[in-house]
């Protein structure tokens, strides 16, 4: 049974678990199953990958999905993420910055250049609990595996995730932690914690209001489109 995190007229918030996919495959998808289990017709605003957990938003009607998805394509969410890596980063904290293009076996690469960039800041602390790399990351555009490629370039492929070198594990350790924006002049600050992995059940989180770090802020070119897909 999926959790429901916040019920609101307009939307509603659930804990995706790792390893459903968000659209149906050989079996129901997210979205049929929240439809199924609410009894509501829902309607998809943004994506997270199959291994991925966490938060997402489900809209009740086709104007709420609408106005949602645009506050993602318009970088008015604020999104945070938490991962974990058995590798050393290159560096503890900062940007990861560069174009995405498609590599093989469904895959994609980051490059150097920056003409439509994926915009992903990242900081890290050492998991003494399980001798790993705990991040947190607040992307702000949403490009297709942006995460996951974002740590893959510096030397921290996720705990799991195979697909970009990543050891084997448990699951995918990606998490969808928080979600704040504003509806209908509302201020709204959504906190998920894992529920899933023995390695994210090992971990003391130090971040417990992400939303009020110090983040660098980042202005995207007016002359710049970014996606509003997911992680």
């Amino acid at each position: 049974m999926l959790t429901l995190l916040k019920d609101h007229p307009d939307w509603l918030a659930l804990h995706k678990p790792a390893g459903i996919s968000f659209h149906s495959e050989s079996g129901a998808g997210l979205v049929v199953q929240a439809e199924q289990q609410l009894g509501l017709k829902l309607y998809p605003v943004h994506r997270l990958d199959k291994m991925t957990s966490g938060i997402l938003l489900l809209a009740k009607s086709s104007s709420a999905a609408a106005e949602l998805a645009a506050k993602f394509r318009l970088q008015q969410m604020e999104k945070y993420y938490l991962a974990l890596s058995d590798r050393k980063p290159k560096r503890k904290q900062g940007w990861v910055k560069g174009d995405m293009v498609k590599a093989r076996r469904g895959a994609w690469k980051l490059l150097a250049s920056q003409q439509q960039p994926a915009v992903t800041y990242f900081i890290s602390q050492g998991a003494a609990a399980t001798g790993s790399r705990l991040f947190l990351l607040k992307p702000w555009t949403g490009k297709t595996h942006q995460i996951r490629v974002a740590l893959k370039s510096l030397g921290s492929p996720i705990l799991g995730d195979e697909l970009y070198g990543g050891s084997p594990a448990d699951r995918g350790y990606l998490h969808a932690y928080a979600l704040c924006f504003d509806w209908q002049g509302q201020r709204i600050e959504l906190l998920c914690t894992p529920q899933q992995g023995d390695a994210f059940a090992r971990q003391t989180l130090p971040w417990l209001t992400p939303w009020q770090l110090s983040w660098p802020s980042f202005q995207q070119p007016t002359t710049r489109v970014s996606d509003s897909g997911g992680k």
